[in-house]
């Protein structure tokens, strides 16, 4: 199917009185690997949840052509209660819920699927631990191998790098590699502008509107 996997239509978004987004206007192309950059309170988080489906736009439209199933969202570690009683096997299992449901049931193919994630991101051997026992890495490593599980077309990840070792990062750069590599959309909300410019080939800067949104040479050059 060819044609942009999500389009926005002059979307705006309010919090209250706080205009979050204004008319912000673009497509993502399918199996495009954008960078959403800007200040703190640009609307990265916020563009994101609007394209997840958590957020309506008070004005505009979002098109999606793909099911909001087919959407997996990852907010910032900071968002996500590490206090909850739950294991990792059952939190990354968690991530089949979106295609068969919290009732579909758990098959031995859906966990070894878990499993095999696990390995992916460097943890296995930890699924009996409390999601309170993981460092901050092993924690977002976590979250990956959720992702990996849910096997969504459309990746959307809110600061996936922030507060993490350099093998760490370079670990989950290396799965947002292989994802564009196999035709997924991949869309992150980063502050990291070095790393923007070796990964993501596309880059959207927001500061509430469009500042400027095309391959990532033109949009940072000249930003420090």
């Amino acid at each position: 199917m060819n044609g942009p996997v999500v389009a926005l239509d002059a979307v705006s978004v309010r919090y209250g009185r706080t205009l979050a987004l204004d008319g912000v206007s673009g497509a993502f192309a399918r199996g495009s690997l954008t960078a959403l950059v800007g200040a703190n309170g640009a609307g990265k988080s916020t563009l994101l949840k609007l394209v997840a489906g958590v957020l309506a736009p008070a004005a505009g439209r979002v098109i999606r052509r793909v099911e909001r199933g087919d959407i997996a969202y990852l907010p910032q570690s900071a968002d996500v209660d590490r206090d909850f009683p739950m294991s990792v096997d059952e939190f990354v299992l968690a991530g089949a819920w979106a295609r068969s449901g919290p009732f579909g049931g758990v098959g031995r193919e859906v966990r070894a699927a878990a499993a095999a994630a696990l390995a992916t991101v460097g943890i296995e051997g930890l699924g009996r631990r409390g999601l309170d026992e993981l460092s901050g890495g092993q924690f977002q490593r976590l979250l990956f191998a959720r992702l990996i599980l849910q096997d969504a077309p459309v990746i959307l990840l809110d600061e996936p790098f922030a507060a993490l070792d350099a093998e760490t990062v370079a670990d989950l750069a290396d799965l947002i590699r292989a994802w564009h590599a196999a035709g997924r959309t991949v869309v992150a909300a980063l502050h990291e502008l070095d790393l923007v410019r070796k990964l993501f080939p596309e880059t959207l800067h927001l500061a509430r509107a469009t500042v400027a949104w095309g391959p990532t040479a033109d949009v940072l050059r000249g930003a420090a």
